[in-house]
């Protein structure tokens, strides 16, 4: 299961960018839309600079 650890995120886009189908842009932060699973998943958690998001 994947998640966005909200106090890391600093909202910068990029796992929106490398998997908008998983990842979506809300209040600033980065949210994982329900019920949602792709390959891109990898991709999105080595952009975030921040290693907010796990998998």
């Amino acid at each position: 299961m994947v998640s966005v650890n909200k106090e890391k995120c600093i909202g910068c886009g990029a796992c929106a960018a490398a998997c908008g189908e998983v990842f979506e842009m809300k209040d600033g932060k980065a949210h994982v839309k329900a019920g949602k699973n792709a390959p891109c998943i990898k991709e999105a958690v080595e952009a975030c600079p921040v290693n907010a998001i796990s998998a």
